[in-house]
C-alpha cells in the first residue's frame, strides 16, 4: 500500500512543483518591484535633504543677515547714547562749577516741565 501512495503522491509531484515555481516567480516579481519602490524612495528621500539643506542655508543667512543689522542699529544707537550723556556730564559740570545749580529755583523747573 505504501507504494501505491507513493506513486500517488509522485504523480502530483510535477503539478506541485510547477505551482511552486508559480509562487516563487510571483515573489521575485514582487521583490523587483519592491526594490524599484525603495530605490524611488530613497532618491524622493535625498531630494528632500538636498531641498531642505538649501532651504535652512538660505534661511541662516536671512537670519545672519538681519542680525548683523539690528547689531549695527544697536552700536550706533550705543554711541549716540554715550554722546548724549557725556554732553549732559559736561553740561552739568559747567553749570556747576558757575554756581547756576545753587541759583535754580525748583518749583520754576518743574512749572517750566508742567509737572
Amino acid at each position: 500500500m505504501a507504494t501505491k501512495e507513493a506513486v500517488a503522491q509522485l504523480a502530483t509531484l510535477p503539478e506541485r512543483v510547477s505551482v511552486l515555481e508559480t509562487k516563487v516567480e510571483n515573489v521575485n516579481e514582487k521583490l523587483v518591484e519592491l526594490k524599484a519602490d525603495v530605490k524611488d524612495m530613497h532618491d524622493c528621500l535625498d531630494n528632500t535633504r538636498d531641498l531642505l539643506d538649501k532651504k535652512l542655508c538660505e534661511l541662516a543667512e536671512s537670519s545672519n543677515k538681519q542680525h548683523d543689522e539690528i547689531f549695527d542699529k544697536i552700536a550706533g544707537l550705543e554711541k549716540i547714547k554715550s554722546k548724549v550723556t557725556m554732553y549732559a556730564m559736561a553740561a552739568l559740570a559747567f553749570a556747576a562749577g558757575a554756581g547756576w545749580i545753587n541759583a535754580i529755583n525748583f518749583p520754576h523747573i518743574i512749572k517750566f516741565l508742567g509737572l
